[in-house]
């Protein structure tokens, strides 16, 4: 395997038959023959065509199709046309709601930078970044994006931003010198990484991989290797369509046997009977249901900033076990902190997070400022902050943005929070060095001239010859203890740097590395920084912790740093299993290891999306967020996958299924408390309609058997259907979230959609509607009305017995008989309404009496389903009081 960041650079070169000088014209056109152009391989979209077509993929819609079909054969071209208006009507609404399909490889293509600065045939030339081959010579400075993955060949204070890749909080240092073989992604220093952003100073690289073959490229790769994942909504439907589907066609065809065999009826009539009770007991409208509701549920989120770009998402995120979510820039700000500032004297804690500078300097719980006079060792450390510092930050806005790197950053908002006044008075620099690992400013103050010192501790403290003790005075360096506070701030996931200072002679005009490695220094102290949590997300972890959803912390940043951000949010597990550890694992070891850690360091993309998969082979339903580049893969993976809209990369939002319009990890928390609200009203929904599913089919199936005459016919069925799912199982949509619900444990993914007391509503609801139809039909019918009249009563009385069976349905649990009936879901009163009105154009308006053979009935045709809903009503509500009483017993 070719790894060009542990060979040294001349190795490379020899592999790649190239040279400092650049490849000549025709090695380019070679190599671009073997390897084509710099540019990532899309996988093609699903077409509009294609979704349609998806949406007539249920066995309940092939039952409806084969109705309309014989229905065409036998020469009912109304039933036909209703039956496919009603299977079309499906269909567009899950068209429409739906939306496009993710495509996160445009977003990955675009990150590609457009050109580069290249050296070929020994001479310099700008070219498109989809024109760079292997062996390519290539340029790198401040602000450039990386064009192709390179092994960097010189490197001057070269740092590149790889956060979106790597997980890293800040910038990585980079130079020419091989690393390990086995060295992580983020560690391999002496390469570029192709779609990273060069932050400061320059360099120059042999490009060693373009295209699908970058680190990019294979994220990539791994995007189109990902499998569409079914959500645990989707599976329990496709189960229950196919019984339902299964179990209308083997009724039907045993009612049309026995009604031929026992009572010689007619073949066209048995079909049509046996098509009646197909429509009846099939639930057309519960795909536009579905849809509906969960449309319902994406906007409810939006309003949260909750952006759902997949309808099914939004009731998966209630059902979530498991949230894996990236650190840097998800549960923390992205924005380097000092937490700690140590000297000799004294330990200050500093509060605030973020580049505004609001805070406060603290020792012992008492404010205190560089211009304090008991503490000049915080007035040392702050001058070194605001001298030693290319960076600041100004607010915009309203809203503080960082202009630099983000540990200078963090620093200056320290020194402003100390009171720092950002004097401009530097004579000359030193700037960072990633070889050197610190910065120097040469600074007029006073009366003096001081050399301002900051950088990694271990360099700083073999360059100071003693160090500043208590009231402004100088003592012996006492190297032991530096090292005991480094190793402490450490071990707390701090990024440490030190601090020190020199006066020299008023005729200094400048300065040099060999000014500083000269040594001579006075040793201040210790800066302790951190990319801290955001402020809610502590709170939101508490509450997705309390709702029985286990949280997991995935980073590509260092063990000892994402155990500390681990230990302060609050997580449930802190100790920290690294890269090297899972890529050693096997899968079956991996699907342990899932289940005995929480925190995960030093992760690579393979290692993210391998974490997921062995969750999801574990049972598990997994939501990942994260802003990153490297988080795609395993968002595109996950059940859920989450992404931040502010900060995270266009890659990200588009292979995520939920996008945080505010980054706020606490919206999460929102959006699962709705998911779950979502998933009981869709729960509702289906116990409602079910009983007159299967009261209709009931009326079908005894009339056929006991050779009586159709107490309802299918077009009345279909209309009864279509009437129930837009008014009144809509309604159940707007149910608000049950009490307590983010208190009780995820719902389990195998658990069937129905449950035992479920099952025993529907059965004798559905016997209740049916019988009391039959009854209320052979009444009308023997009293002498006509057949239509008889009809329409009967279609009347399920009407009207669907609606005082929402009003229970409404409370799964609670007695009906409450405020709340009248007061929590307005809109169930609107539903009723409209219903009712349809009703009556159904029974009074002449196109209507012509379509549906129906006719105007007196006011005995509305009493009697009056009191049919009635009887109803009481018992579910029987039912209920039953089941609590019971409940209470057994307790």
């Amino acid at each position: 395997m070719f790894s060009p960041y542990a060979l040294a650079a001349q190795e490379v070169f020899d592999s790649l038959d190239s040279r400092p000088e650049g490849l000549s014209a025709q090695e380019v056109v070679n190599a671009k023959s073997a390897h084509g152009d710099n540019i990532l391989p899309q996988a093609p979209a699903e077409s509009a065509f294609h979704r349609l077509l998806r949406q007539f993929n249920d066995p309940m819609i092939f039952v409806l199709i084969g109705a309309a079909a014989l229905t065409a054969v036998l020469g009912h071209y109304i039933d036909t046309i209703v039956i496919a208006a009603v299977v079309l009507i499906n269909a567009l609404v899950g068209f429409i709601e739906e939306g496009k399909a993710a495509n996160a490889l445009a977003a990955i293509q675009n990150m590609l930078s457009p050109t580069s600065q290249v050296r070929r045939d020994g001479r310099w030339m700008t070219v498109g970044a989809e024109e760079l081959v292997p062996g390519d010579v290539v340029k790198l400075s401040a602000g450039d994006k990386v064009p192709a993955d390179l092994r960097l060949f010189q490197a001057s204070s070269l740092r590149i931003e790889e956060a979106a890749l790597t997980g890293e909080s800040v910038p990585s240092d980079k130079r020419s010198n091989a690393v390990e073989q086995d060295a992580d992604l983020g560690d391999r220093s002496s390469m570029a990484f192709s779609s990273t952003t060069v932050v400061a100073g320059s360099g120059l690289g042999i490009a060693t991989a373009t295209g699908k073959d970058t680190e990019i490229g294979r994220i990539t790769s791994l995007l189109n290797q990902v499998e569409h994942v079914e959500t645990p909504l989707m599976k329990s439907m496709a189960k229950f369509s196919s019984f339902l589907a299964v179990a209308a066609v083997i009724m039907a065809a045993l009612m049309a046997v026995t009604s031929v065999l026992l009572y010689d009826t007619s073949w066209e009539e048995v079909f049509m009977s046996a098509i009646g009770f197909g429509v009846a007991v099939i639930p057309e409208g519960l795909p536009a249901v579905m849809a509906i509701t969960l449309a319902l549920g994406v906007q409810k989120m939006a309003d949260r900033k909750a952006i759902t770009r997949r309808l099914n998402s939004v009731e998966t995120l209630g059902s979530v076990t498991t949230i894996c979510t990236d650190k840097t820039g998800t549960l923390t700000r992205n924005e380097m902190t000092v937490r700690t500032v140590v000297t000799r004297a004294h330990t200050y804690q500093v509060t605030g997070t973020g580049y505004a500078p609001q805070g406060e300097v603290l020792i012992d719980g008492r404010s205190v400022t560089m211009s304090s006079p008991a503490h000049p060792d915080l007035a040392h450390m702050v001058e070194v902050a605001e001298h030693a510092n290319d960076a600041a930050v100004e607010k915009h806005e309203g809203s503080w943005t960082l202009i630099g790197e983000p540990t200078d950053g963090g620093i200056r908002t320290f020194a402003l929070k100390a009171g720092s006044t950002n004097p401009e008075n530097r004579i000359a620099a030193v700037p960072f060095d990633s070889e050197h690992k610190y910065m120097a400013t040469l600074d007029q103050l006073s009366a003096d001239l001081v050399i301002h010192l900051k950088g990694a501790p271990d360099r700083l403290l073999e360059r100071c010859s003693f160090q500043a003790g208590p009231n402004e005075t100088t003592e012996p360096m006492d190297r032991d203890f530096w090292e005991a506070q480094i190793e402490q701030l450490g071990s707390k996931g701090l990024r440490v740097l030190a601090a020190a200072r020199r006066s020299v002679a008023e005729t200094t005009t400048d300065i040099t590395t060999e000014d500083i490695d000269a040594g001579g220094f006075e040793f201040l102290g210790l800066y302790g920084i951190i990319d801290p949590p955001r402020d809610e997300v502590p709170e939101a972890v508490a509450t997705v912790q309390r709702a029985g959803v286990r949280v997991r912390m995935i980073t590509g940043d260092h063990a000892s740093t994402a155990a500390a951000i681990a230990r302060e949010i609050g997580l449930a597990g802190t100790t920290a299993i690294t890269g090297a550890e899972l890529e050693a694992a096997t899968d079956e070891q991996l699907r342990e290891i899932v289940s005995d850690y929480d925190v995960f360091a030093r992760t690579s993309p393979e290692h993210k999306l391998r974490l997921v998969r062995a969750l999801q082979d574990n049972g598990e339903v997994v939501a990942m967020t994260g802003d990153g580049v490297n988080d795609a893969p395993s968002l595109k993976q996950a059940d859920v996958g989450v992404a931040m809209g502010i900060k995270g990369t266009e890659a990200t939002k588009e292979a995520a299924d939920v996008v945080l319009g505010d980054d706020n990890f606490a919206t999460i928390a929102s959006a699962m408390k709705m998911g779950r609200t979502i998933y009981d009203n869709l729960r509702k929904a289906i116990v409602f309609m079910l009983p007159t599913n299967g009261g209709q089919g009931l009326v079908i199936f005894v009339a056929m058997l006991a050779g009586m005459t159709l107490p309802i016919t299918a077009l009345q069925v279909l209309w009864v259907n279509l009437i129930t799912a837009v008014t009144l199982s809509l309604a159940l949509s707007f149910e608000p979230s049950e009490p307590g619900i983010m208190k009780r444990s995820p719902r389990d993914p195998a658990a069937p959609l129905l449950d035992r007391e479920a099952i025993i509503r529907i059965l004798y609801v559905s016997a209740l509607i049916g019988a009391v139809t039959i009854w209320v039909f052979n009444d009308a019918y023997d009293s002498g009305v006509s057949l239509d009249a008889a009809r329409t009563v009967a279609v009347n009385t399920l009407v009207v017995g669907q609606i005082f069976y929402l009003f229970t349905a409404r409370f799964s649990h609670v007695s009906a008989l409450r405020r709340e009936l009248f007061t929590a879901n307005p809109v169930s009163w609107a539903c009723v309404g409209i219903m009712l009105l349809l009703q009556l154009g159904f029974c009074y308006l002449p196109f209507m009496q012509t379509a549906f053979n129906t006719t105007a009935v007196n006011w005995i045709g509305w009493i009697v389903p009056l009191f049919a809903g009635i009887l109803v009503f009481a018992a579910v509500e029987i039912e209920k009081l039953i089941r609590r009483r019971s409940a209470i017993t057994s307790e």
